[in-house]
């Protein structure tokens, strides 16, 4: 008795009043809260990424059309012969001064912007078709184009306008659409990016009074 009486005079009050949820609790969930955390911030940063690409999406969108804009009333009054001057025209395009990409506009670069010629051919109802004139068919320089449109402004020959396309750079001929790449790669989706087009046109095609054919 006296010994159970010492040990009870050992024992504090304190842990006789505690109640069962103050006391430790099991160890399998001292971790439940970590894993909650690691939920939550899973979500919230996916949320996040979202509303950027989302935004990036729109912002493409938008400024593809304004790239072709560029592309086009530029080309308008350039030399269609002049493969440096188009360069320029393209690095202009997507806001640049050199070869490279759209910023934040990965993968769209100078060589995504399509520049092309087209006449207005007039079918036997008498109503008029735009045409593409493929690059080996096109006027010998600007003069030339003046004469042959003077002659006959429906010739299949005469560049009456100029066209300003997104397209895949590897593929001639056809405008394929660029697929869009995402900023964060964690969701990959075959989304393609618009075939954004401008035509405009044509106005003086870097010809000068006087220049010769």
């Amino acid at each position: 008795m006296v010994g159970t009486f010492l040990q009870w005079r050992r024992c504090p009050m304190s842990a006789i009043n505690r109640s069962p949820s103050a006391l430790p609790q099991p160890k399998k969930q001292r971790g439940v809260a970590a894993v909650e955390f690691a939920l939550l911030v899973f979500v919230f940063l996916a949320l996040v990424f979202s509303i950027i690409e989302l935004a990036r999406i729109m912002y493409l969108y938008n400024t593809l059309q304004e790239v072709t804009r560029r592309a086009a009333t530029a080309a308008a009054s350039a030399n269609f012969q002049d493969e440096a001057e188009l360069d320029r025209i393209r690095y202009f395009s997507i806001l640049r001064n050199e070869p490279g990409e759209l910023p934040v506009g990965a993968p769209i670069t100078d060589q995504h912007v399509r520049i092309e010629y087209l006449a207005l051919v007039r079918n036997a109802d008498g109503s008029l078709t735009s045409t593409r004139i493929a690059p080996g068919v096109l006027p010998a320089d600007p003069a030339a184009n003046r004469q042959i449109c003077h002659a006959n402004p429906n010739a299949a020959t005469c560049v009456r306008l100029v066209r300003a396309q997104i397209c895949k750079p590897e593929v001639a001929g056809t405008c394929e659409p660029v697929q869009y790449q995402m900023l964060f790669p964690l969701i990959s989706f075959g989304l393609p990016l618009p075939r954004a087009t401008t035509t405009a046109t044509a106005e003086s095609l870097g010809y000068t009074p006087g220049q010769v054919p």
